[in-house]
């Protein structure tokens, strides 16, 4: 039996293994820019920069988004000046991918700090609430003399690093500030995407009145200085950064050290079972025949890997590789042994053919990375808390 560590109060704890998988992704890249065949951030993200950082004094107050799955590496370097201030929230964004019950320590963490933190999850409703009441109560704070000035503004200024979520954010806040506010007129929308960097430009949206509160959505920012291999290795496995620094193969590589080193492929021991199995075990009597086995077969899109039945088989092929699997994924040589394994065994989960295998890798690779960061394969926080929180 594969053995298997994970470190419950605010992260995992990867094994030297993963580390060094991630040590490589990190690498690559990092020589992938020396070598100048790519640019860390391109003049439209330096210009963006110099632009918020001028306007960082005039906000009232700054929402510095993260992604929760990386509450450190995600950190946007232009606020080190803020770090302990009524001015700044901490949001930690994409919380349904990190479980919040992994972020309670997190948030402890930048407690003791004297940093204002939250978890938020853009789309969901309540979640934005309680984000927008806390943006609120922190503007009251600040209103001072102005206490009794209905006309009071001020302005919320959103900062972070690329697809963190910040226009997701900008927008969900715009829509639930008007309706609470009972605002009417055009709703405007930030620019969505899964892909980072696709605000061009600072915009200003309404979230409340009396006092009103406007926030500005601003592009993503980078750091002028490259980080280091282990945070570059986190930003690029979380889709910070986009897949062309290295290869999508040795970017699924690392999240499958990662997962291999969790416990979350325990969750899906059922869903090794024989569908017949599971539905005796689910307490129903209910037969599947051989017709409407093949119902159910042909309704599905054998190349489109969002399909809940390939979700469930590859989470039951992951299962099925790590359990089965007799060597110890500590030492480095026999985690390879097995991701190998995986690779081969996640062709045919995800329907790849088979004919050239460097190119069946790079899809499986493609649709394993979508599923991690849709969420579809579990809850992780990659980043270790400095310190343990008594």
């Amino acid at each position: 039996m594969v053995s298997a560590k994970m470190f419950l109060d605010g992260g995992l704890n990867l094994g030297m293994a993963a580390r060094r998988l991630g040590s490589r992704v990190g690498t690559a890249a990092k020589e992938e820019l020396r070598s100048k065949k790519a640019v860390w951030r391109d003049s439209l993200m330096a210009a963006a920069f110099r632009a918020i950082a001028d306007r960082i004094p005039f906000a009232d107050l700054l929402v510095e988004v993260r992604d929760a799955r990386i509450p450190l590496s995600s950190e946007c370097q232009i606020l080190g000046n803020y770090e302990a201030s009524l001015r700044r929230i901490i949001a930690l964004n994409k919380m349904d991918l990190a479980g919040s019950s992994n972020l309670k320590a997190w948030m402890e963490y930048f407690r003791e700090r004297n940093c204002i933190s939250c978890g938020v999850n853009a789309h969901n409703k309540e979640s934005i609430k309680q984000l927008l009441s806390l943006i609120q109560r922190q503007v009251s704070k600040l209103k001072g003399a102005n206490q009794c000035d209905n006309n009071y503004t001020a302005t919320v200024m959103l900062i972070g690093i690329p697809n963190v979520g910040k226009s997701a954010l900008t927008n969900a806040l715009h829509q639930v500030g008007r309706i609470s506010a009972a605002e009417k007129g055009k709703l405007k929308h930030a620019t969505v995407s899964p892909e980072p960097g696709e605000t061009k430009d600072i915009r200003s949206f309404k979230i409340g009145s009396h006092p009103n509160i406007y926030v500005l959505d601003t592009p993503a920012i980078l750091s002028p200085k490259v980080p280091n291999v282990d945070v570059l290795s986190k930003l690029i496995l979380t889709g910070a950064i986009a897949d062309f620094l290295v290869r999508k193969k040795d970017v699924a590589q690392f999240f499958l050290s990662i997962h291999n080193c969790s416990e979350q492929y325990k969750k899906w021991e059922k869903l090794s079972m024989k569908d017949n199995e599971r539905l005796f075990l689910n307490g129903t009597t209910e037969q599947l025949t051989t017709s409407e086995l093949r119902m159910r077969q042909k309704n599905q899109i054998p190349t489109d890997h969002t399909q809940d039945p390939i979700v469930q088989d590859v989470r039951r092929t992951l299962f099925e590789t790590i359990s089965s699997f007799g060597g110890d994924i500590s030492c480095e040589d026999e985690m390879e042994t097995l991701i190998a394994l995986q690779f081969t065994a996640l062709q045919e989960a995800f329907h790849v053919s088979i004919e050239c295998k460097e190119d069946a890798h790079d899809k499986v690779a493609g649709k394993l990375l979508n599923l991690f960061r849709t969420g579809r394969l579990g809850h992780y926080i990659l980043d270790h808390l400095p310190r343990n929180i008594q």
